[in-house]
């Protein structure tokens, strides 16, 4: 018997229901098909034509400089590049017994003495420096076909093996322009060059 209640109810509930969201239905269809109450505005931008300006520019004429520009300095011969490292400290090199002309030089031919070209003055030892001591080296060498200088030799020095060292090895960095026979260059042995070593504050 209670399961023959609960049926009855059970049904009439489905059937409430279903008529209950058919009238729903039957309701909603006329709010859907009636028309939009209001005004609608549509909004349209219209860009403005804009005149494309067109500027003609010039080059410009480079100005006058108000200086002439400064000669250029003639090539110098290299005579020093280590006075930086002696600081306030000077020492020369002077060349001695190093020019043999006694052929004379051949203005209307090619062929010449041997002319030196690049001196360069010796690094002063340290511990000379360091002391003040001052002297000189005689040294002799060879000038090759090519202008450098080859196998040197110490003649004379004073004090001895103090600035040997450093007087052959400027020697080695002296260039000649070399001796011209009959349109070839040739060697020349017995080039002499004293170089003296002097402290000047």
């Amino acid at each position: 018997m209670r399961y023959l209640v609960s049926f009855f109810i059970a049904v009439f509930i489905t059937l409430a229901l279903f008529w209950g969201m058919q009238s729903l239905i039957q309701s909603g269809d006329g709010q859907l098909s009636e028309p939009a109450k209001g005004n609608v505005l549509d909004f349209v931008r219209l860009k403005t034509e804009q005149a494309v300006e067109k500027k003609q520019r010039k080059p410009q004429k480079p100005q006058k400089p108000k200086e002439p520009p400064p000669p250029l300095n003639s090539p110098k011969m290299d005579q020093s590049n280590a006075q930086a490292q002696t600081g306030n400290f000077d020492f020369g090199a002077d060349i001695e017994a190093d020019l043999n002309l006694s052929g004379g030089l051949s203005l209307g031919s090619s062929d010449g003495e041997y002319l030196p070209i690049v001196k360069v003055s010796p690094v002063y030892p340290r511990r000379a420096l360091s002391r003040g001591i001052e002297g000189y080296v005689i040294v002799e060498f060879t000038v090759t076909k090519s202008g450098t200088v080859s196998t040197p030799i110490v003649i004379n020095a004073k004090p001895e093996g103090i600035f040997d060292r450093a007087a052959m090895d400027a020697a080695l960095k002296f260039k000649y322009k070399p001796r011209v026979v009959n349109g070839e260059a040739v060697e020349v042995a017995g080039v002499q060059n004293k170089i003296s070593f002097q402290i000047s504050g």
